[in-house]
């Protein structure tokens, strides 16, 4: 959503790269391209002032003036000014210390939030919570339906006395607030921890929808009152939020529709206008596709310089601590690494989530990101099924895969005989790569260019076992190889050990890494999966 914005401000800094000193001029050419962009990005006209008012303030100050390294340092009060605008830092849910506690959701029809009772419910039992899901919505036609379609998928109950609206042209039954009433009810006798209320939502803002949300709060008392909103609807999200801010009194934020294509201005408008938190982020149409919200983190998105911890978080939650022991421990054994234990790997691979969202993550993928783009995310499904198709004597003993044996897998799964030969290639070098790493000897097929690994530029492809290099006793053609060969040469006449070349295992000996050129990284990456 934010790919835009990210794009423009990362463009607008480059113009300050290597200034020892940063005039009033350039402070202020850099702040005009800021509000452009955020303009740009529908953020709220007062939120654009502010903004920049108040980093224009900071950049004309000694923070600034006195820093060895200015540009670096606008940067950084950019970074730390969206972390305040986007809401200073992550609140959690308030708990109830007695009894369940009470979750109401509000919004406009189409925001999300029947989908997002589903996540946030399925969040919540993640954690050890008994949650249940009460259908208050009896207006939207189907909504009662849906959610318990939601609630069935996320395996938590869904309270529903009411059948709700069916068809567009049939008048509206039953009273919400007492559906809500009877479900917090139920929720006592029957001891879930959590309550989530699904209320009904309109097309627009309008005095019985707010007299409604405003009804069911006083019914049940909530705890938490979460308005929901859609992340793609701009500077109108500024409006909406404040009408339901006087109408219901909300005390946090959901953004839907995080991962559309939209300017993503509501989503730093909102918490600046109304005060409310942002609290969670709806990220996709699968029921893990909700992330807690952490406005350094999304700080971080923007100026392009990734959110590790977010996909270390991911990573946490999503592999297997005993089969990451497992695979440590064949590694220390030396025990060679097999086609089950490739299989086991893409498997936890596949449960992280989409590949372009986790390289979306590290720092600097802007530059990469019509590369990133380009990768076809069902490769990982082909080699699945290659390697199913497998006896388990083949997968755990490579060897035996002759010609026919690979004819055979090819039938089973789909592919041809080349897929399958392109599989067992890249197999073998993860192989050698795992034997390397296992002896402590690093991985293998690092050349002396700032690319390091085989394949990539600066590296070289490993062919298998590789004949002795022939000794050259004159000097090397070749700049960087003939520096080498000096540098060896008066290490021996100082009767010391020659250095270890750059690209060595785990950086011993090696020239200082270089930064990545992001114009050297080739236009398609997909060639890296191929079969």
């Amino acid at each position: 959503m934010f790919a835009n914005l990210s794009d423009r401000l990362t463009e607008t800094f480059k113009s300050l790269r290597g200034k020892g000193r940063l005039s009033e001029a350039d402070i202020d050419g850099t702040i005009r391209e800021i509000r452009r962009a955020l303009l740009d990005a529908d953020v709220a006209v007062p939120v654009v002032r502010s903004f920049t008012a108040a980093i224009r303030e900071r950049a004309l100050g000694a923070e600034v003036s006195g820093a060895l390294n200015p540009g670096q340092q606008v940067v950084k009060i950019v970074h730390e000014e969206l972390i305040t605008v986007l809401g200073g830092e992550q609140r959690p849910l308030r708990l109830a210390k007695h009894g369940p506690t009470v979750i109401m959701l509000a919004g406009l029809q189409g925001a999300g939030k029947t989908t997002f009772a589903g996540k946030l419910a399925a969040h919540l039992k993640a954690q050890g919570q008994t949650p249940l899901l009460v259908a208050a919505d009896l207006q939207r036609p189907n909504a009662v339906t849906q959610l318990k379609v939601v609630g069935e998928r996320a395996g938590v109950p869904v309270f529903a006395p009411e059948a709700g609206v069916t068809r567009e042209d049939e008048r509206a039954r039953g009273n919400p607030v007492k559906v809500a009433k009877k479900g917090l009810k139920e929720a006592q006798d029957k001891q879930h921890t959590v309550v989530i209320v699904d209320t009904a939502g309109r097309l627009g803002v309008d005095a019985e929808l707010m007299r409604q949300a405003a009804d069911i709060r006083k019914a049940v008392e909530p705890d938490e009152v979460l308005f929901v909103i859609d992340a793609m609807i701009g500077q109108d999200a500024v409006a909406t939020a404040q009408a339901f801010q006087e109408g219901v009194d909300f005390t946090g934020v959901v953004l839907s529709k995080l991962d559309g294509d939209a300017r993503g201005g509501a989503a730093l408008s909102v918490a600046q206008v109304t005060g409310r938190p942002i609290m969670f982020a709806s990220v996709g149409e699968k029921l893990e596709d909700i992330e807690v919200f952490h406005p350094d983190r999304m700080a971080s998105r923007i100026l392009d310089m990734g959110d590790i911890l977010t996909l270390i978080e991911q990573a946490e939650q999503k592999f297997d601590q005993a089969e990451a022991e497992r695979m440590a421990v064949k590694m220390q054994r030396g025990e060679d690494f097999t086609f089950t234990d490739f299989l086991s790997q893409m498997q936890q691979l596949k449960n992280m989530g989409s590949m372009k969202k986790m390289l979306g993550m590290l720092p600097g993928m802007g530059a990469m990101r019509d590369q990133i783009d380009n990768i076809d995310e069902r490769e990982l499904v082909r080699t699945e099924a290659i390697i199913q198709s497998m006896t388990p004597l083949e997968r755990d003993n490579p060897k035996v895969l002759n010609g026919s044996r690979r004819a055979r897998i090819a039938t089973g799964s789909g592919m041809t005989v080349a897929d399958v030969n392109s599989l067992v290639k890249r197999f073998e070098d993860a192989q050698r790569m795992m034997k390397a790493m296992a002896k402590g000897g690093g991985l293998p097929g690092m050349g002396a260019g700032p690319g390091g690994f085989a394949g990539l530029p600066g590296g070289k492809k490993s062919k298998g076992k590789q004949a002795p290099q022939r000794k050259v006793k004159g000097k090397s053609g070749n700049p960087a190889k003939r520096a080498q060969q000096e540098q060896a040469a008066r290490s021996r006449s100082a009767g010391e050990q020659p250095a270890a070349p750059a690209g060595s295992a785990f950086g011993l000996g090696a020239a200082p890494q270089q930064d990545l050129d992001p114009t050297q990284i080739p236009s398609d990456l997909s060639k890296y999966l191929r079969r």
